[in-house]
C-alpha cells in the first residue's frame, strides 16, 4: 500500500492517457505499453497463467463469457492479455475475461505481453482496465473505488476528477463497498435497487433489513414507501407524511 495520499505521478500521467480512451480499455493499455517498450507478444500455455488474487472484479456473466469463447474459437484472441512473472507461472494483470473464455473455448495457449510491474502498478492497471468495462456491475465498481482509495492513495476528490464523476457519486459507491452482506446481496440480485440499498444501510438491525429487502426484490415496496418504513423504524412514534397507501407493519420473522 502506498504511504502517500496522492497517486504516484509516474503512473498517474500514464493513467490519464488510459482514462481518456473512449473505446475498450485494452487497446489503451496495450498502446501505452507499446509506447514504453518494444515488448513482443508471446503465446503462453493456459495452465501457466494464474488469475490475479487481487482481481477487483467479482461478477462474471456466463452468457457474455460464452459469446466471447465462441468468438475466440472462430477468430482467436484478438487482443493479448497482460501478465507479469510469478515464479514459474504468469499472473494476469489485465485480460482475465479473455483467459477464462480461452479456457472455455478449449484453447491451449493465449497471446500475452509480459511485463515486470510492481504490485502497486499492477493493481492500478487492473483497476483501470476493469473500470472501462461496459458491463461493470455497481458492486464491482464499488470494490474498485475502495481499492483505489485504500490501496493506491486516491482521495475521493481526486478519484472523482479522474473518473469525471460527481464527488457524491464516488462517496455513494464507497458506501456500497462497505455495506452489509445482505444489502450487497440484494444489489447483486437486482442492480436497480441501488437507491433502496442506501436507505437500508441506515438500519443496523439485520432482520429488519432482510425483511424490507425481500419486499423490494419482489417489487412490493417502492422507494418512497421504503423511506417511510425506514423513518418509522428509526424514529418510532414520529408521524411521517403518507406518500402512498400504508403497508402492513414489518414482522421480525419475515426473513429472506
Amino acid at each position: 500500500m502506498l504511504t502517500s495520499n496522492r497517486p504516484r505521478k509516474s503512473f498517474r500521467d500514464a493513467g490519464e492517457r488510459i482514462f481518456q480512451q473512449e473505446t475498450d480499455s485494452q487497446p489503451g493499455i496495450i498502446s501505452l505499453l507499446a509506447a514504453r517498450t518494444p515488448t513482443a507478444v508471446r503465446d503462453i500455455p493456459l495452465e501457466k497463467v494464474i488469475p490475479n488474487p487481487g482481481q477487483p472484479r467479482i461478477t462474471w456473466h456466463e452468457d457474455t463469457l460464452a459469446e466471447l469463447a465462441a468468438s475466440i474459437r472462430e477468430h482467436g484472441v484478438l487482443q493479448p492479455i497482460l501478465v507479469r512473472p510469478a515464479g514459474s507461472d504468469y499472473e494476469i494483470i489485465a485480460g482475465e475475461r479473455r483467459w477464462r473464455a480461452s479456457k472455455l473455448a478449449g484453447k491451449e495457449t493465449v497471446p500475452a505481453i509480459v511485463e515486470r510491474f510492481d504490485d502497486s502498478t499492477a493493481l492500478e492497471i487492473a483497476l483501470i482496465e476493469n473500470l472501462q468495462r461496459e458491463d461493470l456491475s455497481p458492486l464491482d465498481e464499488a470494490v474498485i473505488y475502495k481499492k483505489m482509495t485504500d490501496e493506491l492513495g486516491y482521495s475521493i476528490r481526486n478519484l472523482a476528477t479522474k473518473l469525471s464523476k460527481d464527488k457524491g457519486y464516488v462517496e455513494n459507491r464507497l458506501r456500497l463497498a462497505s455495506a452489509p452482506d445482505d444489502v450487497r446481496a440484494m444489489v447483486a440480485q437486482r442492480y436497480d435497487t441501488l437507491s433502496a440499498a442506501y436507505e437500508l444501510m441506515k438500519l443496523e438491525n439485520k432482520r429488519r433489513r432482510q425483511s424490507l429487502a425481500k419486499q423490494i426484490i419482489a417489487g412490493k415496496l417502492t422507494l418512497l414507501r421504503l423511506h417511510d418504513q425506514v423513518e418509522r423504524i428509526l424514529h418510532p412514534g414520529v408521524k411521517t407524511p403518507k406518500t402512498e397507501p400504508a403497508i402492513p407493519p414489518l414482522r421480525d420473522d419475515a426473513l429472506i
